[in-house]
């Protein structure tokens, strides 16, 4: 994923070999499926916590997702976590992901408190690709790809047409779907939550690219932030235990949108740029919104699902890369 040669160590498993399709300009298909994946199952988390009652705060949800779901990732995999964890490159690069890990959830379930789910998802979301693109920049003074750049503009005018349309939409839309009390620091710690998911982004491909194992890399960053995340859960997550209905979209909370999901996460940024990443799993407000049509009852005005459109016209121009010299693809 770097653009900078690191020295590889001993052969590891499987997973930890990297075919680094980008280097000589394609994108890995099996990549982009399992990050599709992994998009489409956090796409469903709004309309699940739709149905919690109202005294679950969204900041639980997000440290029960994170703080549970961490520690059963570490669990998973405990042995290639701990061999990650014992290299010290790898273990800079996860302590730096564990950061995002830890900010994110707070961050991103407080961002849609304040300024209303729509908004503060999709500004989230949608600020992921600049941060990621920036840290390449800042980190290793590596270039945008012109394909990057007109990728990532078609779904950033997508997302921002999601964002205006559901946030403008009137009598018969969910409370899910309208601005909060205080949309302007919404919008901030939004950015924050950006910044931090491009950060473990970042930081989890880097520790990869030193030899750690997908699995072992994620299980150590998302263990070690999610441990830090159970004291905020055994403060806020006690209406999550107060019914068998609560418990159960809890549980898929965490083994779905959390467990496989970043599972398969580990294996896209294995074999992607971050830019590329968080530009793909920008697919999530989109199965977000439909869902929230065809299951909550929000209602999307056409401004709206012409930024479906533009997110997937953005996602097909950035998968249709072909394995062309990464020079003739820079700006």
């Amino acid at each position: 994923m770097s653009g900078v040669r690191v020295p590889q160590g001993p052969p590891f498993e499987p997973d930890s070999v990297s075919h680094r399709t980008e280097r000589s300009g394609g994108v890995n298909p099996g990549a982009v499926v399992a990050l599709v994946i992994a998009a489409t199952l956090w796409g469903t988390t709004g309309t699940a916590a739709s149905f919690f009652p109202e005294d679950v705060r969204p900041i639980a949800v997000g440290a029960a997702t994170m703080g549970i779901g961490g520690m059963l990732l570490l669990l998973f995999a405990r042995r290639r976590a701990l061999a990650v964890l014992r290299h010290r490159a790898q273990r800079r690069w996860v302590a730096l992901g564990a950061l995002g890990v830890v900010v994110y959830p707070l961050a991103f379930y407080s961002g849609m408190e304040l300024a209303g789910v729509a908004v503060g998802n999709v500004v989230a979301l949608g600020s992921g690709p600049v941060f990621a693109a920036l840290l390449e920049w800042l980190l290793e003074r590596r270039p945008l790809s012109r394909r990057w750049v007109i990728a990532t503009a078609f779904a950033l005018l997508g997302i921002a047409a999601l964002a205006t349309s559901r946030a403008i939409l009137g009598d018969g839309a969910s409370e899910e779907g309208r601005p909060g009390d205080a949309p302007v620091l919404g919008i901030a710690v939004a950015l924050l939550a950006g910044l931090a998911y491009a950060l473990y982004t970042y930081a989890s491909g880097r520790a990869m690219a030193t030899g750690g194992t997908s699995r072992g890399v994620m299980a150590a960053m998302f263990g070690l932030g999610g441990a830090l995340l159970l004291p905020v859960l055994l403060v806020t997550g006690a209406p999550l235990l107060q019914s068998p209905a609560t418990v159960g979209i809890a549980g898929y909370l965490v083994l779905g949108p959390m467990l496989l999901a970043y599972l398969l996460f580990g294996l896209g940024v294995r074999e992607l740029r971050s830019s590329h990443v968080t530009t793909i799993t920008l697919l999530e407000p989109v199965v977000a919104t439909v869902l929230a049509v065809l299951v909550v009852g929000e209602r999307l005005a056409p401004l709206g699902w012409g930024g479906v459109v533009l997110i997937l016209v953005g996602l097909s121009v950035l998968v249709s890369a072909r394995r062309t010299p990464l020079s003739s693809e820079r700006l």
